[in-house]
């Protein structure tokens, strides 16, 4: 009588239209397009000079080495340097970047007076710049050229995560707020217990793009930072890149490695991989919070 009176679930599958078939096959193609390129650098970083140079294309190696990572490792002291330095400006340039843009959006999220103004004046900002030698001139006078911090104060906040987590705030049942305010809890109560919390996925998914974008950026460290035991990551890979066949000539190693297995272009995919492997490693465990943390904020503008 009682698996008489339960409810029956229906087991029909979703039919795929054409437009399911299409849209499966286009990003099946993407996906392929990205994956390959990819897989390919992984490849020449463990393949032999002369390998490379019969076959530079392959989907395995054709002659299997650690000679480009161990040529990498032997002369890993700006590798190290570049990892410290960058690991620094990521870290704290994620924390205080979020902190400030946070605050922004909840300030933005409620009523004041020139809320307007001072809104449109921060959204003006997305649009027009101070300009690259407007920018160095304020950076030589407050005496933060060659510094960490003019790096991470350059790349501190961002417009667009200020309005996409300024409509997150706003989305927040008002009802929530108006308890808080009659159960006495102040402005910063409610910010810190009630409406910080719900905004986690928000939090979540732009403190990663936040730490990926300091951890890819070398264009204003490559114009600020002139020491080299403060030199990022990223520019420590741009002058393997560049230099990479003079570097090979001046390193003392074995003469077979140097002639047969390590060479140029390995050098440069391992240096690659070993630049990337920590975001690779982060991205997966936040990746949940991506599509939930948009779609929160995206839905009032």
């Amino acid at each position: 009588m009682r698996n008489h009176l339960q409810p029956r679930v229906k087991n029909k599958h979703k039919k795929w239209t054409g437009l399911d078939l299409f849209t499966f096959v286009v990003l099946t193609l993407v996906v392929i397009a990205v994956l390959i390129p990819f897989w390919n650098a992984i490849v020449i970083s463990f393949t032999t000079n002369s390998a490379y140079v019969d076959q530079p294309f392959s989907f395995w190696p054709k002659e299997f080495t650690w000679a480009n990572y161990i040529l990498l490792l032997e002369n890993a002291g700006g590798l190290l340097i570049g990892y410290k330095n960058t690991i620094i400006i990521s870290v704290i340039g994620t924390v205080a970047g979020m902190l400030v843009m946070v605050m922004a959006a909840y300030v933005f999220s409620r009523e004041f007076p020139g809320k307007r103004f001072f809104f449109l004046a921060t959204i003006f900002t997305m649009y027009f710049g101070g300009g690259l030698i407007p920018t160095y001139l304020n950076l030589k006078s407050l005496d933060l050229l060659n510094t960490h911090a003019g790096v991470i104060l350059l790349t501190l906040c961002s417009v667009y995560h200020i309005i996409i987590m300024k409509n997150g705030f706003e989305s927040t049942p008002k009802d929530l707020q108006e308890a808080a305010m009659i159960d006495g809890a102040t402005d910063m109560t409610i910010f810190w217990k009630v409406m910080l919390p719900l905004q986690k996925p928000l939090i979540a998914t732009f403190s990663l793009f936040t730490f990926v974008d300091l951890w890819n950026d070398w264009y204003w460290p490559m114009l600020i930072l002139t020491d080299n035991k403060k030199v990022v990551l990223q520019l420590y890979l741009r002058t393997i890149i560049n230099s990479v066949n003079s570097m090979l000539e001046g390193i003392s190693v074995s003469e077979d490695a140097a002639a047969l297995d390590a060479f140029g272009a390995g050098m440069q995919m391992a240096a690659l991989l070993v630049v990337i492997l920590p975001v690779m490693c982060v991205y997966p465990f936040l990746q949940k919070y991506f599509v939930k943390g948009i779609m929160v904020g995206s839905v009032k503008m």
